[in-house]
């Protein structure tokens, strides 16, 4: 309450304060027929009773007509609840203030909704009245535990251990590779700025620098539309250091995580267990594990090897042909054969892959289109493999391994969904399992050009020391030094170990990624300058805090987020500008047919 003319704030008045005399101020959370209302702050509620005699006749009257959400001034005196009365799940509910006086400092007009967070509201409508939504205690929670959460990460990377709060800039140039980015024009005609989606460079820049360890609360920007997990411009918890290896950077985050986790939360332990690329795709189908329930993908290629079944022998006799099969735990009793159609529609329909679903029934035997090709023998074999019990359900799959363990992936997670939803507990909502996943290969296969390579994330990242000799004769084959880092099935960071050989960068850029490596000609001549070996790790920080408070979207835990299409619908941006606005810039809007018309009408 310091600097303010308050003497208390709405959520701290207790049995202790009986008596004295208070000024609060807040809004009107509801009134009930001229014998009290509540008001609410930032910090809670208060019960305030509305005088009935007729000295304070005045203060009665606007008390009982002010408009629900309008912001008023009350004093009083603290007094007890009467015995019975009291509201054990209120902070304040021991107490009441009796008012005294009271001033309408600003009255509320009709509400597009109720500030509740149990009333259903629109998404559109909560982003059109923002700031009516932020008074919901959901996202005021949110919020203050964000607020919390960062300034105890600047404490421990600043305080703790040397790290400089360094801000770079936000306009910048075109980077090669990654996602699209925000043009920016200039006044030179046909020159534009980027908005860096992140401070990549500068961070690199910063080592060669000598600044040794740097950190920045980040704000990246990336034009590629809205997810429930994306936003079009975010917030990174940024940093990199010089003369550190992988483990290094791990230790650093794990600690970091720890020192800055809430206290209202179940603890974290570090340090947090760590899986390979490969293991990660082969036993969960995902380069972002969700480890919190069984269900991992099994291979029964030798299983079924021996068998007459057409399509296994056909999977098999390709280079990376694989079986591999996941059991769904009494998917018999919870799965409608609806359900059971989805998942293999689902499969089909996304990565073209045919599912075969093997069924045990109560009395133990099995249920399969296969089982006609199994004899007694092969199917004892394949229950032992699968550890299938009772009411177990498996979905398998043959074909090529990645595609095959992709599918899987996706199927397991879809059917942990409808295990949960016919009631059987999988996955624990208060549990927090992070995993490190790393040895990522450096570089993949373009999707639209196969035969052409890009980087597996970003192409400053190094590659594995046990694999620097391939970079020059079979890039494909190598490791790099990324790791990512997921929570609950989502990443929620990734960093790397970076080149600082000037010409490794530039035979990445040219030879391997075929990029003109001019646009970066300033990174790699800084490289020429004695630059340290350095890495670094950038966390999401908006997807990690949604993940704490277990909200449904990362919009819910910022203040004034974009919508799913990345408009700004309460300040109605992105937005028309005039012509004459445009000139300098050297800028003509070539209009659709159609727009023409409705500018015209």
């Amino acid at each position: 309450n310091s600097f303010v003319t308050r003497t208390n704030t709405c959520g701290e008045l207790r049995s202790a304060h009986v008596g004295q005399k208070v000024a609060l101020y807040g809004w009107v959370q509801y009134q009930r027929q001229g014998q009290f209302l509540v008001l609410r702050d930032f910090q809670g509620l208060t019960q305030i009773i509305i005088p009935q005699d007729e000295a304070h006749s005045h203060v009665k009257e606007l008390l009982s007509n002010v408009p629900v959400e309008s912001v008023v001034r009350v004093t009083g005196i603290v007094s007890p609840r009467p015995l019975g009365q009291e509201n054990p799940k209120m902070p304040t509910g021991d107490i009441e203030v009796r008012a005294e006086t009271a001033e309408i400092l600003n009255s509320c007009k009709k509400l597009p909704f109720e500030i509740k967070d149990f009333v259903k509201k629109s998404e559109a409508l909560r982003m059109q009245y923002r700031y009516l939504d932020l008074r919901s205690s959901q996202l005021q929670s949110n919020l203050r535990l964000r607020s919390r959460m960062v300034m105890r990460m600047r404490e421990y990377l600043c305080n703790l251990h040397g790290f400089v709060d360094v801000e770079t800039p936000t306009l910048f140039k075109r980077t090669p590779g990654g996602a699209k980015e925000f043009l920016v024009p200039s006044r030179e005609a046909g020159k534009f700025y980027s908005l860096p989606q992140s401070p990549q460079q500068f961070k690199q820049l910063l080592m060669v620098g000598g600044l040794d360890r740097y950190f920045q609360v980040a704000r990246c920007y990336r034009d590629e539309g809205s997810r429930p997990d994306r936003q079009p411009e975010f917030t990174q918890i940024d940093i990199e250091m010089s003369f550190v290896d992988q483990a290094g950077i791990q230790r650093l985050v794990e600690g970091l995580l720890q020192h800055s986790w809430p206290q209202e939360r179940p603890l974290i332990t570090t340090p947090f267990p760590s899986m390979t690329y490969e293991v990660a795709l082969a036993e969960y189908g995902t380069d972002k594990p969700d480890t919190r329930f069984g269900m991992k993908i099994m291979d029964i290629s030798d299983v079924l090897r021996g068998s007459d079944i057409h399509f296994v022998q056909n999977a098999l006799s390709y280079p990376h042909g694989s079986i591999r099969a996941i059991c769904i735990p009494q998917g018999l009793r919870y799965l409608t054969n609806k359900d059971l159609e989805s998942l293999k529609e689902s499969a089909k329909s996304q990565f073209k892959q045919e599912i075969v679903e093997i069924i045990r029934r109560p009395d133990g035997s099995l249920k399969s289109l296969l089982t006609k090709f199994l004899g007694e023998k092969e199917q004892s074999e394949l229950i032992q493999a699968l550890n299938m019990q009772e009411d177990d359900v498996v979905l398998l799959a043959a074909g090529e391994h990645k595609q095959v363990c992709s599918a899987l992936g996706t199927l397991r997670l879809l059917s942990a969904s409808l295990l949960e939803a016919a009631g059987l507990a999988l996955r624990d909502p208060t549990a927090f399992h992070f995993l490190w996943v790393v040895d990522f290969p450096l570089f993949l296969p373009k999707a639209k050009n196969p035969t052409e390579l890009e980087s597996a994330h970003h192409p400053f990242t190094a590659p594995h020391p046990s694999d620097a000799t391939l970079l020059y004769s079979d890039p494909t084959k190598v490791r790099s030094q990324h790791y990512d880092l997921v929570l609950n099935g989502i990443e929620v960071g990734g960093g790397s170990i970076r080149i600082h050989s000037a010409e490794q960068q530039r035979f990445v850029l040219e030879k391997v990624l075929k990029e003109d490596s001019e646009v970066l000609s300033h990174l790699i001549e800084a490289l020429e300058f004695g630059a340290p070996p350095h890495g670094g790790i950038a966390l999401g920080l908006d997807r990690l805090i949604s993940l704490i408070v277990d909200a449904p979207s990362i919009r819910d835990v910022i203040a004034f987020p974009k919508s799913f299409r990345g408009r700004d619908l309460m300040g109605n941006a992105p937005d028309y500008v005039t012509p004459e606005e445009l000139e300098p810039y050297h800028i003509q809007v070539s209009w659709p047919l159609e727009e023409k018309e409705a500018k015209k009408n």
